[in-house]
């Protein structure tokens, strides 16, 4: 089975920036749909991000046209550039991936691999 691992998480102001990758190995994914999900104490968790194979993507409102996502397959490395930080930013973010497309990207349990998250907080 794949294996996902995040890194980039980390602490940051109001308006900064940070950049967050999985790396994906065991299986390539380059026919797969990746995303990135989050979840912020006491919440669910709730997609972010995904990227078909293909490079389309789609975005969750509360990001859209701040963060970024990217993959780069022959490297099986995903990425998730966040620009313009909030304090309702501050989760756990989970690289996660499928052996299928996108369609109905933020159903969680379509996921069959997940990464065990990385921290981003977000403070004024």
């Amino acid at each position: 089975q794949v294996q996902l691992v995040e890194s980039g998480g980390g602490s940051v102001q109001v308006g900064g920036s940070l950049t967050l990758s999985c790396v994906a190995s065991g299986i390539t994914y380059s026919r797969a749909c990746m995303a990135w999900f989050r979840q912020a104490p006491g919440q669910e968790r709730l997609a972010v991000a995904a990227i078909e194979a293909g490079g389309s993507t789609m975005y969750s409102e509360p990001v859209k046209g701040r963060f970024t996502i990217s993959r780069d397959n022959a490297k099986n490395i995903l990425n998730l550039q966040m620009n313009d930080l909030k304090p309702d930013d501050t989760a756990m973010y989970y690289c996660a991936a499928k052996n299928d497309a996108c369609n109905v990207w933020t159903w969680r349990h379509k996921y069959n691999t997940w990464g065990q998250g990385t921290q981003v907080t977000v403070s004024s």
